[in-house]
């Protein structure tokens, strides 16, 4: 980065300058180069649509829950408890590392017995690069989008990816 104010050529990411000691941080900031980077940057979670939330009790069997995930087509649902307070996440991954392990018939356990607690969420006024840093760094497919601390929509990769696709054919 070069000083404004004595044209100083600094390293990267260098908070003041070398020569003149000038804060250099408030100069630092990303640039969007097209409208998926100005998407990502300045969009809240809200712009993408995310489906509403299926939601499901803590004791409601596996199998009514696998049911409901193939049927719509999900990939994650929420759990709560009975104030309707987010207690977990069931996700695909926690059949597969969880229930599948199991050596006993899980079809009638609750799901709670294999839920994420306490998953990551975010909510409808974060931005979209916020969410993909989440998404990215947690190795998480499908994070709960909260608005008020109430769960209300599920964002997904997909979600993001059919998002940015928008964007790139659209002009």
């Amino acid at each position: 980065m070069i000083c404004p104010h004595c044209n100083k050529r600094n390293y990267p990411g260098i908070d003041s300058c070398s020569n003149c000691k000038l804060d250099l941080s408030s100069f630092d900031v990303p640039v969007a180069h097209d409208r998926v980077e100005r998407s990502l940057m300045e969009d809240p979670v809200g712009v993408v649509k995310p489906p509403p939330a299926v939601i499901l009790h803590a004791s409601t069997p596996v199998s009514k829950a696998l049911d409901i995930m193939i049927d719509q087509n999900i990939g994650a649902l929420l759990v709560v408890d009975d104030q309707n307070k987010m207690l977990g996440i069931f996700s695909e991954r926690d059949m597969l590392n969880h229930v599948l392990d199991d050596p006993t018939d899980y079809a009638e356990k609750p799901i709670s017995d294999y839920m994420t607690e306490e998953p990551e969420t975010v909510r409808t006024t974060d931005r979209l690069a916020f969410v993909l840093h989440k998404m990215d760094n947690g190795g998480y497919r499908h994070l709960p989008v909260l608005k008020d601390g109430k769960p209300i929509a599920m964002i997904s990769v997909r979600d993001m990816l059919k998002h940015i696709l928008y964007l790139c054919n659209t002009h």
